[in-house]
């Protein structure tokens, strides 16, 4: 634990199983990266089988304190895109970090 995977990583991870260049790849993870992205911009949940959702959550108005000042701020209203693993994803990464599989 404490190590980073960076895009350039997974690119060439993904290169390196798929034959392409990493030219090719880095292509194709922008397409996948700019589709999520816009898919989410336009107000649809993203759904993939196995690996979990992307969708937007609604935050309302809420009051919170400054932590360095503990002066009362009022938080606006937003829209937050989040991410939910599924249950598949969930067991195969716990699984393999109980048995020490890399």
């Amino acid at each position: 634990m404490g190590t980073t995977t960076t895009k350039a990583d997974l690119v060439n991870a993904i290169a390196g199983k798929t034959g392409l260049t990493k030219y090719e790849t880095e292509s194709v993870v922008d397409a996948f990266f700019e589709s999520v992205i816009d898919s989410l911009k336009s107000g649809k949940r993203i759904e993939i089988r196995g690996f979990g959702s992307f969708n937007i959550r609604h935050k309302n108005l809420r009051d919170a304190r400054n932590p360095r000042s503990g002066e009362k701020v009022t938080v606006a209203p937003k829209d937050v895109p989040v991410f939910k693993i599924s249950k598949e994803f969930k067991h195969a990464v716990s699984d393999s970090l109980k048995n020490g599989i890399e």
